[in-house]
């Protein structure tokens, strides 16, 4: 009777084995992208310049550190990943209610993958948060303290990335 039970666990344990191997499989290495897109059409509809055109500077980068190992310009069977940037919110320059008057800042949009054939086989939201600790020094120099906290978020957007697509 004791080896019915073990043959049971043990085809049970292969079939666990077998029906986890799919989802493992979506996340080898064997992905391949031969492009990263950035569209910034909604935020600049929202917010305007020079708040996108920022984020279109230095997201593109950023996504290719981020995705290095899956990039493969040439292959012409790798998908576009265009990552959609909605919206961007900068917290209070001023402080906000965090400890030691940190505000909150958010970046979101949308991760879209297109296969080889033009199909779009998953879109994917992403919304990233950094904290502002203000500075005495960032009130004359408002300009560059904004595109800073804007160039933190994009990089928190990109660190994001390769987690939320499953890589």
């Amino acid at each position: 009777m004791s080896n019915h039970g073990l043959t049971r666990r043990a085809a049970l344990s292969a079939f666990a084995t077998l029906a986890l191997a799919p989802a493992a499989a979506l996340a080898q290495p064997g992905v391949r992208l031969r492009g990263i897109q950035v569209d910034v059409g909604p935020l600049r509809a929202n917010v305007g310049d020079p708040t996108a055109a920022w984020v279109e500077e230095a997201l593109p980068g950023l996504l290719e550190q981020a995705l290095g190992a899956y990039l493969e310009p040439r292959y012409r069977n790798g998908a576009v990943l265009i990552a959609q940037i909605d919206f961007v919110y900068l917290g209070p320059s001023s402080g906000g209610t965090g400890p030691q008057g940190q505000s909150q800042d958010t970046i979101g949009g949308v991760l879209i993958v297109h296969g080889p054939r033009g199909t779009v086989p998953a879109e994917t939201p992403l919304r990233a948060i950094t904290n502002y600790y203000p500075m005495a020094v960032d009130q004359p120099l408002r300009v560059q303290s904004n595109h800073d906290r804007i160039v933190a978020l994009a990089q928190a957007f990109a660190l994001w990335t390769p987690r939320e697509l499953g890589l």
